[in-house]
């Protein structure tokens, strides 16, 4: 065997061992700016799903959760304001929100998987602002036609008490519901979506 071939064959054996620890140095100097481009566990905590107990939570009470950054609205409603819902629908935008966001499970008059239980984010459809929650019915300011629900205070939007929008205010849609399932009758989880055969609404 000549030294030539003696030469090329080590120097295949080198340039190979080069390229080899090459791509393996690349790949370490790599994982530091690799790293550094995952959001933090506080960016990953925002946009996780959030659990919510409501065992405590009576009728008529609203009670207020964070999720993502935006108010979470949970309120339960009484068997009378559930009745009621039917007859608003000839003052409202989109009574059977076809126009508006909300999770399959909870396309129903309602606006809910179960109906006593309406969840939504508190954010006026129309500008950004937060709506006032007002149970009562028939107040002098907001007419006889009223039978509670959200107000926003910001430019005289109204919603009922599952977030329809009524006809003749800047909103232009139904209050967004976000995506929620039951994980227990008292347990609710918001950011993780219910299957539609769930609701009984």
């Amino acid at each position: 065997m000549s030294d030539d071939a003696v030469d090329t064959k080590r120097r295949r054996m080198l340039t190979t061992a080069m390229t080899v620890v090459g791509a393996v140095g690349a790949g370490f100097a790599s994982v530091p700016f690799l790293s550094a481009m995952e959001p933090s566990a506080k960016t990953k905590a925002a946009g996780a799903p959030i659990e919510v107990d409501i065992s405590k939570l009576e009728v008529g009470q609203l009670i207020r959760v964070e999720w993502r950054g935006k108010p979470i609205w949970l309120h339960k409603r009484s068997q009378e304001s559930l009745e009621s819902l039917s007859s608003l629908e000839g003052f409202l935008k989109d009574p059977n929100s076809d126009e508006s966001t909300q999770p399959a499970s909870a396309k129903n008059r309602a606006r809910a998987i179960k109906p006593e239980i309406f969840l939504a984010i508190g954010i006026c459809t129309h500008l950004g602002c937060s709506p006032t929650y007002r149970p009562e019915v028939a107040p002098k300011d907001l007419g006889k036609n009223w039978k509670g629900g959200f107000f926003c205070p910001c430019h005289g939007s109204r919603f009922d008490l599952a977030g329809r929008v009524y006809k003749g205010v800047p909103a232009p849609t139904n209050l967004e519901i976000p995506p929620y399932k039951y994980l227990t009758d008292t347990r609710i989880l918001v950011g993780k979506e219910q299957a539609k055969e769930v609701s009984n609404a």
